[in-house]
């Protein structure tokens, strides 16, 4: 999935102002350069004067600072480096981590946007890469959890 659009969605998810995202992408990395009008840039249409790509870099200490935020930093442990490569396997880990979500959540969330998931699907893409059973996140699947979570965050409207 593209990264501006996981950002989007987890912006309004959360209703988060432009200063909270520059916010938690600091309290992942305080020496990250990155200021409200480059994030306004990365929530606007792909077609929108001014639009800029969301790297991979933004969206990771974005999740981080998620993280964070909702789970507190354990500061005996030395800090983790930030992925180079955001997959959408990497979103929905850090998601679960950031909201606490256990496996009941996470298919609520699924059948929440009408698209239910098996235990062994939904296994399948938290395991490690080489392992025989993994199976990498489609765009459609990250799109509808990303749904069904907004659902159980914001409420149903």
């Amino acid at each position: 999935m593209i990264t501006n659009d996981v950002l989007r969605s987890i912006r309004y998810m959360l209703d988060l102002s432009d200063n909270k995202v520059v916010e938690l992408v600091k309290q992942a990395d305080p020496d990250f350069a990155l200021d409200k009008t480059e994030v306004q840039a990365f929530l606007k249409k792909d077609e929108d004067e001014g639009y800029a790509e969301c790297s991979d870099a933004v969206l990771a200490r974005f999740l981080d600072g998620l993280v964070y935020h909702y789970r507190g930093r354990d500061e005996s442990l030395p800090p983790r480096p930030f992925e180079k490569r955001v997959s959408n396997n990497l979103v929905l880990k850090k998601l679960r981590v950031a909201f606490e979500l256990k496996d009941v959540d996470m298919h609520q969330a699924f059948a929440d946007a009408g698209f239910p998931v098996s235990k062994p699907e939904l296994s399948a893409l938290f395991r490690q890469p080489d392992h025989k059973n993994y199976r990498a996140c489609g765009d459609q699947l990250l799109r509808n959890f990303l749904k069904g979570l907004t659902l159980r965050v914001r409420g149903r409207s």
